[in-house]
């Protein structure tokens, strides 16, 4: 299940919602993993808008819970910024509430990407004999995402693979890793099975989806792979064409 929800609203637009979450991660002496306030709320935009396109939303709005103090939210608000841009998308609205009542030991912020989606617009989540699967980035987590950097998919190559017709399908990778998204659309897929390339765990969290799935057109090959550079990894299931 994604973290996303989609709400129609008319006969031809639907609300794409997509979520996530940051605990423990912030400038707070009990966080486990320190690193400013604007690198923590990039990251999670990054997660949620990543679902929200996914699942078909164009993004039209952010909204934040802020659980760190008054001083951390123009710092979320810099963070936020940073990933739209990356998206082109200037002056993002963006909404939310501070917990001022109380002061938390741990950082703590929930994120909310708000899409519109034509009803139009067919989202694949099967697999058919002619399409391939490869996993863009590599799954990082923890201290990895900032020391391993050039590792990590770009939002931009994200919003680029969305709007490729042979990209059929394109998935974030989360905690569960890419054995489990590869599982999303081909149910029953075993670990065993799914050959990739390089030295990639395939049960590894992605932690703030530092990486991604897509099921894509054969014909398409050489133009995706040529895009994602050394990001590209090709994933072949044993037992398939594929």
């Amino acid at each position: 299940m994604r973290d996303i929800l989609e709400i129609p609203f008319s006969a031809r637009e639907s609300l794409i919602i997509a979520a996530d979450n940051s605990g423990a991660i912030g400038m707070k002496d009990h966080d486990a993993v320190r690193v400013p306030y604007e690198v923590v709320a990039y990251y999670s935009f990054r997660v949620a808008v990543m679902e929200c396109m996914a699942a078909g939303g164009v993004p039209i709005s952010a909204v934040l819970h802020n659980f760190c103090s008054d001083g951390a939210w123009d710092l979320f608000l810099k963070g936020v910024a940073k990933g739209a841009a990356e998206l082109g998308l200037i002056d993002l609205p963006v909404t939310g509430s501070t917990e001022t009542n109380f002061q938390l030991l741990q950082s703590a912020i929930g994120m909310i990407v708000v899409g519109r989606k034509e009803k139009n617009d067919h989202i694949k989540t099967g697999f058919d004999k002619g399409t391939e699967f490869a996993v863009i980035g590599k799954p990082l987590v923890g201290e990895e995402v900032l020391e391993r950097n050039e590792e990590m998919a770009p939002l931009s190559l994200f919003k680029w693979m969305s709007e490729q017709p042979e990209v059929l399908t394109i998935l974030p990778i989360g905690s569960k890793g890419i054995a489990h998204e590869v599982n999303q659309l081909r149910p029953g897929t075993s670990i065993e099975s799914i050959q990739i390339e390089e030295q990639i765990e395939l049960e590894k969290s992605a932690g703030p989806s530092t990486c991604f799935l897509i099921l894509y057109s054969a014909e398409g090959h050489e133009k995706v792979k040529e895009h994602a550079g050394a990001l590209f990894h090709k994933i072949t299931i044993l037992g398939t064409d594929t």
